[in-house]
């Protein structure tokens, strides 16, 4: 007998035993959307647990697809589950002294602390590689040893007990806020992504993107944007939204003339602009409305405008690449025909989401909203899809893709709790803030590009919540002490943070386009850095100008001028980067181009009135010139 068949019962226990635990913290999940919990600890320490577990446990089912692999891996995976176990127990047990703070810590509780937070960073490992555990064993080095160090980065001192006590066994480390805000309100949201795709409603929606955006020359590049921002909005992940849409638009951009590269960078790119487009903005606006006591609503409305900016933006160079390149739109024949039943169908989709936006506008919670559409897109989906009733097992499905989903995000979060719980502890943050107002003095500017620069390198590698945390506790009270109100400060980190994702040389995005495209990731991500240009530039235009978000220091006269130069700005930026406008452009108009989209936003009148007056200029020349093949 073989190997693989005698090992073919185990795995088949080891898969199950991830699905049941998957599709439990599904369930979980929409349950306490909709009912609460009674106990805190047990919302926290006993979600995390499972989630922990799934993520041990799914890498140990990948191993029996793999080659033989020693007995000292599968002892591995008994000693993480029962470290686990152990460290997860004994904060059961004394959960309720330590509620009171009458409890006074052992050896063995600082050791069994320890054991969690090693399990907790395999998990992480697991999950998403190394840069987060990095991230995570430096910050727990300089709590250790902070003391030893120059600078602001020297502290007063922390011992083994001290730093436990605050990471492990508080409510302001490993379990801390954001942890209860995942399982609380993200959980439900990720299951229901989930849930529309496993119900059907992901591909009719994706039917309906190519079809609305066939007649462009962009063809599936404009769809496979339109797609993302659907999709995007929903997910917590930027790779897993470029796997989930880029498997169907990156091949078919490909065969309608786009280099593989170039597909590769405009999946990237609309995948990471999910992150930052509401109404759920990858789960990030639950947690900014923790962080910042801001409504939850009043996030979504600051950050609509900058968001469809950006997607504009992407339109905008995908359609010239295709001129550029001779690209014509598709043949009539090849476009999508919307039919009745996937009329029907996308009816999963619009009729919950607008129970949710009912539910939000009406004063409920978001929670509540997310728990409410669950129910309804399941019922619509067995009424409105014939093979969904053939097949009901495509639901258990759903909620195990949803469990595994929302384990991976409390992994990420836990972890983040170490950076959270040390920050807290040290100050680091405050003392960063102060360095950043010396250095840059009274220049909002400087200290804007420091911001912008510590975000890209702080949230590279990172999914988008546990990127949006960290920059925001490191960077956050600089920008603030400079005068820029809280709700832009926070938009402003979590535009640099979600795009620190197609940024190289990191670039997860990027990384992740690459298999699929078969292309070079470094290459991807400059294309996609390059097509997404103006989501650089947008924070910077809503610091300076406010009204851009529509509920901070709105006034139409201002509003209207932010909106007026940034449709310019996209426009120059789009035609200076492909060379074609309504002709081929030398390298001189090209930068001229990019010279004039920049000085459009500086924030000095004369400079942007004079760079609004040439443009315009240049926009009526391209109008008044007929547009003419400028294919290579």
């Amino acid at each position: 007998m073989s190997d693989t068949t005698a090992r073919r019962p185990l795995r088949t226990v080891v898969i199950a035993v991830q699905a049941v635990g998957a599709i439990v913290l599904a369930l979980i999940g929409i349950w306490v959307a909709g009912f609460g919990s009674f106990n805190e600890t047990l919302l926290r320490v006993g979600t995390y647990a499972l989630a922990a577990a799934i993520a041990t446990v799914t890498v140990a089912a990948v191993r029996f697809d793999g080659p033989k692999w020693g007995r000292w891996l599968w002892a591995l995976d008994i000693a993480l589950l029962a470290g686990l176990a152990l460290s997860v127990t004994r904060y059961f047990e004394i959960g309720t002294a330590l509620e009171t703070g009458l409890y006074f810590f052992s050896k063995q509780d600082i050791w069994v602390g320890v054991i969690g937070l090693i399990v907790l960073l395999e998990a992480t490992r697991r999950a998403f590689g190394l840069p987060l555990v990095i991230v995570c064993l430096l910050t727990l080095g300089y709590a250790l040893y902070g003391d030893s160090l120059p600078w602001i980065f020297r502290h007063g001192g922390y011992s083994l007990q001290q730093v436990m006590q605050v990471v492990w066994y508080s409510f302001d480390g490993v379990f801390g806020g954001p942890l209860s805000v995942v399982v609380t309100l993200i959980l439900v949201y990720i299951v229901f992504g989930a849930l529309l795709e496993g119900i059907g409603a992901g591909p009719v929606l994706l039917k309906f993107a190519f079809a609305a955006t066939g007649r462009f020359r962009g063809g599936p590049a404009h769809a496979a944007i339109a797609a993302s921002g659907v999709f995007g909005t929903m997910s917590g992940s930027v790779s897993g939204n470029v796997v989930g849409t880029g498997v169907m638009t990156i091949p078919m951009i490909i065969r309608r003339g786009f280099p593989p590269r170039y597909a590769g960078g405009v999946e990237a790119a609309a995948s990471a602009g999910g992150q930052f487009m509401p109404p759920i903005m990858g789960a990030v606006a639950f947690i900014m409305s923790d962080v910042t006591g801001i409504p939850y609503l009043t996030i979504c409305i600051a950050a609509l405008l900058p968001a469809l900016f950006y997607y504009v933006s992407l339109f905008v160079a995908v359609h010239l690449e295709a001129v550029r390149r001779g690209i014509e739109p598709l043949p009539k024949s090849e476009i999508p025909r919307i039919e009745r039943s996937d009329w029907w169908m996308a009816l999963c989709f619009v009729i919950p989401l607008a129970v949710m936006v009912t539910v939000l506008l009406s004063g409920r919670s978001a929670a509540m909203a997310g728990f409410l559409a669950v129910p309804i897109a399941v019922v619509l989906g067995f009424i409105l899809n014939p093979e969904l009733r053939r097949k009901p097992m495509m639901l258990l499905e759903a909620l195990r893709q949803g469990g595994q989903a929302s384990a991976q995000i409390l992994v990420a979060v836990a972890s983040i709790g170490i950076v959270i719980g040390v920050m807290n502890m040290t100050g680091l943050g405050l003392r960063f803030a102060g360095v950043i107002r010396v250095i840059a003095g009274d220049s909002l500017f400087l200290a804007l590009v420091m911001m912008m620069l510590g975000s890209l390198v702080l949230g590279m590698g990172m999914p988008t919540v546990p990127a949006y945390l960290i920059v925001i506790l490191v960077m956050g009270p600089a920008i603030e002490h400079m005068g820029v109100p809280m709700l832009i400060a926070h938009l402003f980190v979590v535009y640099y943070g979600v795009l620190s994702a197609i940024t190289p040389p990191v670039a997860i995005a990027a990384f992740a386009a690459a298999p699929i495209a078969r292309a070079n990731p470094v290459l991807i991500g400059i294309d996609a850095c390059r097509v997404a240009l103006i989501g650089f530039v947008i924070p910077f235009a809503l610091v300076y100008n406010p009204s851009l978000s529509l509920v901070i220091g709105f006034d139409w006269v201002s509003f209207g001028w932010i909106c007026l130069r940034l449709s310019l700005a996209i426009w120059m930026f789009s035609t200076g980067f492909t060379g074609v406008s309504s002709a081929r452009l030398g390298m001189a108009q090209r930068a001229l181009r990019l010279a004039l989209g920049f000085s459009m936003l500086v924030p000095d009148i004369w400079v942007e009135l004079g760079a609004t007056a040439l443009t315009l200029a240049l926009v009526a020349h391209d109008t008044i010139r007929r547009e003419r093949p400028v294919a290579a």
